[in-house]
């Protein structure tokens, strides 16, 4: 498993929008930068920044050919960070599920202990 700094910089990178498109869209294959960019509506700079924050996340290879550069998808980082994820719902799920047992078992004893008013008239 990767450092946090690495399931910070996955992290960083899944949660602008734009990122998550690029991503998409790479995850039908290698693509050109500048078509790539085509769709957005801003810079080509713009969209090389989103690149940037990807490369740093591991979640996007650089490949030059000439001057053309080509990009594509590399799913592991996203991967670990779908790991550590559900590790820590199932983590989650069992402390809140020993807390719900521990609550009904003192909703139980509460009652059991409780004098009974059934059939009594004030």
């Amino acid at each position: 498993m990767r450092t946090p700094n690495h399931l910070d910089q996955t992290l960083l990178a899944l949660a602008d929008p734009t990122r998550r498109a690029i991503l998409q869209r790479l995850s039908t294959g290698e693509t050109r930068v500048t078509e790539l960019a085509r769709p957005f509506a801003m810079s080509l700079n713009a969209v090389s920044k989103h690149i940037r924050v990807l490369e740093r996340a591991k979640l996007v290879r650089r490949r030059r050919e000439g001057r053309e550069h080509f990009l594509s998808f590399i799913p592991k980082p996203m991967d670990e960070a779908a790991r550590w994820m559900e590790a820590q719902r199932s983590n989650w799920t069992a402390r809140l599920q020993a807390l719900d047992d521990l609550l009904q078992e003192e909703d139980r004893a509460a009652a059991s202990a409780r004098p009974a008013t059934k059939g009594r008239t004030r």
